[in-house]
C-alpha cells in the first residue's frame, strides 16, 4: 500500500485537481456522549450535521471531506457511514470515513469483517491522547493495527506531543501500514514551545509510511489572539520534514470554530503555504488525501505534481 501511494504521486502523467478537507467531524450532541466538550467549548454543544457544512465547503471551493470519529462507539461509525452512503453516487462529497472500532477486543476480527463491507470506510482512529502513554505499544492494540492494515485501512494517530516517542515505536512495528498523524500531534502553540516536539517530529517524519495533517492548530494556539505568525514555525517544520507529498490539509470543523471560522482557517493556510508552487499546494489541499485514503471520487485518477 505504501509503495502504491508513492508510485501514484511520483509517476502519474495527468493532473487531477481536487480539494479535500481531510479532517472534520459530525455529531448529534448529548452531554453524556460528548463529555469532553466542557464549559469553555459551550458553542459546540449542539448538533453539527452535513447541512451545516455544505455551504462552507462551497465558500472555500472544497470538493469533498473525510469525516472522522468524535466518540468511541461503533454506533457512531455506522452512523457516519450511513451519512456518507446516503448521498447520490455522482454528488457525493462525504468521500470517506475514519471511524472507531475496538482494536483491543477479542471481537475485533468480526467487527472488522462487518465494517469492511462499507467501501467508504477508509480508516480507523482511537483517542490515544486520553490513554496511558504505553497504550499504543500494547500487544493487543498492535494486533488490531496489523489486522486493519491487512484490510487496507489507514490508521489515524491522535496524540499529544509527549507521546511521540511511543508513536515512533508503534509505527516502526508496522512498516507497511499507512499512518496519518492528526493535528501535527497538537504542538504547544499557545506557549510558543517547540521542543521536544520539534526533534520528535523530525524523527517521526523519517518514516515514509507516516503522513501528517495540517489541522487543529488554531485550537492549540490562543483562541482569541492567535496570528498567522504564531502558527508559521509549526507549519514550516511540517513542510521541511514531511514535505508536500506527505501533508494533508484539514479543518477540524466544528472544533476549529472555537478559535477560527472555516473560511478564515483555509485563508490562513493559504498564507502559510504561499511560497509553495501551485502543484505543491494542490498536493496538500487534496491530492495526497485522495491517494492516502483511496477516495472513490479520485481513486482511479492520476495526479501529477
Amino acid at each position: 500500500m505504501v509503495n502504491r501511494i508513492h508510485a501514484d504521486l511520483e509517476s502519474a502523467k495527468a493532473r487531477t485537481t481536487i480539494r479535500i478537507d481531510a479532517h472534520h467531524h459530525f455529531w448529534r450532541y448529548s452531554p453524556e456522549e460528548y463529555e469532553w466538550i466542557d464549559e469553555s467549548m459551550a458553542t459546540l454543544r449542539r448538533d453539527y450535521l452535513p447541512g451545516d457544512l455544505i455551504s462552507k465547503l462551497k465558500s472555500v471551493k472544497m470538493d469533498g471531506v473525510v469525516s472522522v470519529q468524535a466518540r468511541q462507539s461503533l454506533e457512531e461509525t455506522r452512523w457516519l457511514l450511513k451519512l456518507a452512503e446516503a448521498q447520490p453516487e455522482r454528488a457525493r462529497w462525504i468521500c470517506g470515513v475514519v471511524g472507531w472500532a475496538p482494536l483491543v477486543s477479542p471481537d475485533f476480527p468480526e467487527v472488522l469483517e462487518e465494517l469492511r463491507q462499507h467501501r467508504l470506510l477508509k480508516g480507523l482512529r482511537h483517542v490515544l491522547q486520553a490513554e496511558p502513554d504505553d497504550y499504543m505499544v500494547r500487544t493487543d492494540f498492535n494486533e488490531g493495527i496489523a489486522a486493519m492494515g491487512q484490510a487496507g485501512l489507514v490508521y489515524d494517530i491522535l496524540v499529544v506531543p509527549h507521546m511521540l516517542r511511543q508513536v515512533i515505536e508503534m509505527v516502526d512495528r508496522h512498516p507497511n501500514q499507512i499512518f496519518v498523524l492528526d493535528h501535527m500531534a497538537k504542538p504547544r502553540i499557545a506557549a510558543g514551545v517547540l521542543e521536544p516536539w520539534n526533534n520528535q517530529i523530525r524523527e517521526l517524519a523519517k518514516r515514509e509510511h507516516v503522513y501528517c495533517k495540517i489541522s487543529g492548530l488554531v485550537t492549540e494556539a490562543d483562541w482569541q489572539t492567535w496570528t498567522v505568525e504564531n502558527l508559521r514555525p509549526y507549519v514550516d517544520l511540517g513542510l521541511e520534514t514531511f514535505g508536500p507529498k506527505r501533508l494533508l490539509a484539514g479543518s477540524d470543523w466544528p472544533v476549529c470554530t472555537l478559535a477560527s471560522g472555516y473560511e478564515r482557517w483555509f485563508a490562513t493556510l493559504d498564507q502559510l503555504l504561499s511560497k509553495l508552487t501551485v502543484t505543491e499546494k494542490e498536493l496538500i489541499f487534496g491530492i495526497v488525501a485522495a491517494k492516502v485514503y483511496q477516495l472513490d471520487a479520485v481513486s482511479d485518477s492520476d495526479a501529477k505534481y
